[in-house]
């Protein structure tokens, strides 16, 4: 017997017109490391609210088949019960966080279910994720990152044989997201537990899992290795499911779609050794900031700190020095704690500095009302719900205008409704819709304020890479929208091909100030940040060739030198026949 057996499951929810599960079968084995992979809306998070028994017995619904889970049903079982087997970490995983101090939620599980040892699992839990020492740290005081890792300790802390993960890194710099991937690695290997992960990025499926399970319009399509499930190109496409870059890159050049593709960077640094790809020097190259236009947001000196509970002063800035001009298209970089979305709030006026000055279009924050900025600035969170108020979207994106008195603003309405193809669903509320779909939502409802600035934080978080793509198309046409756009962002695909100013935060500080090239050629820089470039142009660099920022470019470089090598072959060999 599997560990995990699903037979023939039917699930649909109140009010639904269709199911999210439709006669789903899938087995599990005991220690499989699995990925789940799907667009938004594929049943995926639907299939393992099954495992832990939250389908049925608290998302409620009409449900037809069998799901047995450790020799348990489901059905028939308790969520208790389910608990000691099944761990689960979900993708809004802060709400799992339920007391003050971090040793206390590690060890809240097992205390819950009478352990006399529960004080002993939270801080092995602990030590297990790389937070030991964090103990009396409260959770409001940890980063992220940190967060994440707890939430992993508390769903790890009753030992359970099977671990489920939602979206490990959808909200993770790179350095914290391979951290969490190495921790649930270590899990599967030296404690053979079962981990499960619903992911939309590739490049860690084809790094850490075993098997993969492809699902679309709530049907399992297919359960393979993850071999041969990520050389499935033409199929992946198709769903707007992407493979590593590497492998499409070899795919591109070789037109041939089979299992000798390399799926990761140690095999593609060999696959790529045949081409003959020409060496190229990239030193670092010294950053130019663009200095020209209109000053927008002129950031002097500032320091930013807040009070911890214990009446400690937290520093968050320090002596952050920044100009932002009419044309920027910035990209705010840096790991989870750096102070990303801190210095986007003083940008509103939200957030007053504690030493320095905030000018937006020469008028100090100081001693100004954060709504006396409303015009000027726009501010879209990073969870897009936060941004609707009203029953429709078409309601939200005229909330602002009409509050403003703006005369004849259904025209500006229209404009933007079908800027952001978003015609179909104006009269559905913004929090009942997909999350790409929130994303579009959320953008247009900044756009229809008319600002001079945009700040975006994580606009493409927890979106799979079809969608991340849709969203990417739109935030480009936002250099139209306003004379400047700042994105706080992990997304560093986005960040080659959008940014045209790079700004790089670490521990409060800006530590860079250039442009793509200054950034993604300066290694050390990147170390230090803990920012990890687009796996396409680190296969670049481990072959020493030219930087390539997209896979176009780089098969692009790869077919020339092809050509070049074919040529100069050519005539060295007609010479020695000669």
């Amino acid at each position: 017997m599997s560990l995990i057996e699903i037979n023939h499951v039917t699930f649909q929810y109140p009010g639904a017109t269709v199911p999210s599960l439709s006669d789903v079968s899938l087995n599990i084995e005991k220690g499989d490391f699995i990925a789940i992979m799907g667009g938004n809306g594929s049943g995926k998070t639907t299939l393992c609210k099954l495992l832990n028994g939250l389908i049925p017995h608290y998302y409620v619904g009409d449900i037809e088949g069998e799901v047995i889970v450790d020799k348990m049903k489901t059905l028939e079982s308790k969520v208790t019960d389910l608990s000691g087997s099944v761990g689960y970490v979900y993708q809004d995983f802060e709400n799992q966080l339920v007391r003050a101090k971090v040793i206390e939620d590690a060890s809240y599980s097992p205390l819950n279910f009478g352990y006399p040892d529960y004080l002993e699992r939270g801080k092995k839990a602990l030590e297990k994720v790389g937070l030991k020492g964090k103990d009396d740290e409260y959770i409001w005081e940890l980063s992220g990152g940190q967060k994440h890792l707890l939430a992993l300790a508390g769903a790890i802390s009753l030992e359970p044989g099977i671990l489920i993960v939602d979206e490990p890194v959808a909200q993770l710099d790179p350095q914290h997201a391979k951290a969490l991937y190495d921790v649930l690695k270590w899990l599967n290997e030296k404690e053979q537990t079962t981990i499960i992960v619903i992911e939309h990025h590739t490049e860690f499926i084809s790094e850490y899992c075993k098997n993969v399970v492809l699902m679309a319009d709530s049907k399992l399509i297919w359960k393979k290795s993850v071999r041969e499930g990520l050389t499935r190109i033409n199929e992946l496409r198709e769903r707007q499911i992407y493979p590593p870059q590497i492998t499409q890159a070899a795919y591109a050049l070789t037109e041939k779609e089979d299992r000798t593709l390399p799926i990761n960077l140690s095999e593609a640094t060999e696959y790529f050794k045949s081409f003959n790809l020409t060496e190229c020097f990239q030193p670092y190259l010294t950053p130019v900031p663009n200095h020209t236009g209109e000053k927008i947001v002129d950031i002097q000196q500032v320091d930013f700190s807040y009070k911890m509970i214990s009446r400690q002063k937290k520093k968050i800035l320090k002596d952050v020095s920044l100009t932002i001009h009419k044309g920027d298209r910035i990209a705010l970089v840096g790991n989870n704690g750096a102070g990303k979305s801190t210095l986007m709030r003083l940008m509103t006026g939200i957030e007053k500095p504690e030493f320095g000055d905030v000018l937006l279009k020469n008028i100090n924050t100081k001693g100004v009302a954060p709504e006396s900025f409303a015009d000027m600035v726009t501010y879209i969170y990073q969870n897009p719900e936060e941004m609707f108020i009203e029953d429709s979207i078409q309601a939200d994106i005229e909330y602002f205008l009409k509050a403003r008195k703006v005369k004849d603003y259904s025209e500006t309405v229209e404009k933007i409704i079908d800027l952001f193809q978003l015609r179909e669903i104006k009269d559905r509320d913004g929090r009942l819709l997909s999350g790409g779909q929130q994303r579009r939502a959320s953008l247009a409802i900044g756009v229809a304020m008319q600002p001079s600035l945009i700040l975006l934080d994580e606009p493409t978080a927890n979106l799979d890479i079809g969608t991340r793509k849709h969203i990417a198309q739109f935030i480009q046409s936002l250099k139209n929208e306003a004379e400047a756009v700042i994105i706080a962002t992990h997304d560093m695909q986005l960040v080659s091909e959008w940014a045209n100013r790079i700004i790089v935060m670490k521990d409060g500080q800006i530590i860079h100030d250039g442009d793509r090239a200054s950034v993604f050629s300066n290694k050390a820089l990147l170390n230090s940040a803990g920012l990890t470039p687009p796996q396409i142009m680190e296969l670049s660099q481990l072959l020493g060739t030219k930087l390539a920022y997209s896979i176009e470019e780089f098969v692009a470089y790869a077919q020339e030198s092809k050509e070049e090598v074919t040529f100069d072959g050519y005539y060295k060999e007609a010479a020695r026949v000669y």
